[in-house]
Formats: structure tokens, sequence, C-alpha cells
């Protein structure tokens, strides 16, 4: 292998690992908690939200989970 290989090697990882960071830190899920103080929001003015329809959560566990791309999109209504 020269050089010319090595680096474009090295490129297609660096572009597939910055790919899975990004992926990971949209899709990833939080907690009430996790999401208060990502929003810096109380529990209340976050739960409100879920009961009006215009957050998204899921509540299969028990607990409130967010996906932090919905709330994103939530902050930016």
């Amino acid at each position: 292998m020269d050089t010319f290989e090595i680096r474009e090697i090295a490129q297609e990882v660096y572009a597939l690992i910055k790919s899975l960071i990004t992926k990971s830190n949209t899709d990833r899920w939080m907690d009430m908690k996790e999401a208060c103080r990502y929003t810096s929001l109380s529990h209340s003015t976050i739960r409100r939200s879920i009961q009006k329809g215009t957050l998204k959560a899921s509540h299969s566990t028990g607990r409130y989970l967010f996906k932090k791309s919905d709330i994103d999109r939530w902050l930016s209504k």
C-alpha cells in the first residue's frame, strides 16, 4: 500500500465514524430527568406538552422516554 491508498482508507474510516457518532447522538433516547436538563424546562412543562400532543414521548416502559431529535424538533417550533 502506498501513502495515497492509506490516506484514502483513513478518510473513509473517518467519514464512517463521524456518521455513526452523529446518528447515535440525534437518535439517542433520554429519560425525563435528562430531557429537563437538556431543555432547561420543568417536568410539568414537558408533561403538559406530552398531554397536548406537541411533544412525542414513549411510555411503554412505565416512564417517559424521548428521542433527542423529537425534543429538538419540539424546541424549534
